[in-house]
């Protein structure tokens, strides 16, 4: 038993101590971080702005949000991540970590659409047909009191939504970023020791993951509050 603790105390200073090499997980979560936040919020913009016009009237919105939903879902985001990376944006010089967020964001868009429009078709017509009888616009129906309903319904899968995107982040390394995966595989490459580091890189996730989640439901139980009886 003291031989087995002590060859693992040994490995996981050949893997993490030796050389500094936990800067390079350190690092990669920063980068994952980054990534993730902006990724995230262009999604929402994205999303909503597709949702918008797949609840259009008018066709050509309609056919604008369809094709889009359908062309981002139907191709890997590991195959997006690099048409934009090495084609759309092969001659700007911008930050790589900005770039494959532009990425991530595209590819949530589609989702985060589906999620928003999911959730403003879960209220009421009679809370539109309200609004309308106030003397509200349309917009003004839909932005103040549609949206505001919605946002509660559409919470949790936004959750989930940014949860996936997190992790999907692990394929950035194929542009050369070296975030958390990128970190564990180039440990395991120097150390070639396969177990600590993919372990740690998973706990890694995890813990980001589940504070993630933790401060996610808080929230949402205060945005219920309202809801309790």
């Amino acid at each position: 038993m003291t031989e087995w603790w002590a060859d693992v105390v040994d490995t996981f200073a050949r893997c993490f101590l030796k050389d500094d090499r936990y800067l390079l997980l350190l690092k990669g979560i920063g980068i994952t971080i980054k990534v993730s936040l902006l990724a995230a919020l262009l999604g929402i913009i994205i999303g909503f702005l597709i949702a918008i016009c797949n609840l259009s009237n008018k066709k050509f919105l309609n056919i604008i949000g369809k094709v889009y939903t359908d062309v981002i879902r139907g191709t890997p985001s590991v195959t997006q991540l690099m048409i934009i990376y090495f084609v759309i944006f092969a001659t700007v010089n911008w930050e790589k970590w900005i770039i494959a967020a532009i990425a991530f964001g595209i590819n949530s868009g589609a989702y985060v659409s589906e999620i928003i429009r999911a959730g403003i078709l879960s209220i009421d017509k009679g809370q539109t047909e309200a609004g309308r009888s106030l003397g509200l616009n349309a917009k003004q129906t839909m932005m103040e009191i549609v949206v505001p309903q919605a946002v509660k319904n559409i919470f949790p899968a936004m959750c989930n939504e940014f949860i996936t995107l997190i992790k999907e982040t692990a394929i950035v390394g194929y542009v050369g970023l070296m975030d958390i995966q990128k970190a564990g595989d180039f440990i395991k490459s120097a150390t070639y020791e396969a177990f600590m580091p993919l372990i740690g890189t998973a706990i890694i996730y995890f813990v980001l993951i589940k504070i993630l989640t933790l401060a996610l439901a808080k929230y949402e139980d205060h945005l219920r509050k309202s809801d309790k009886r």
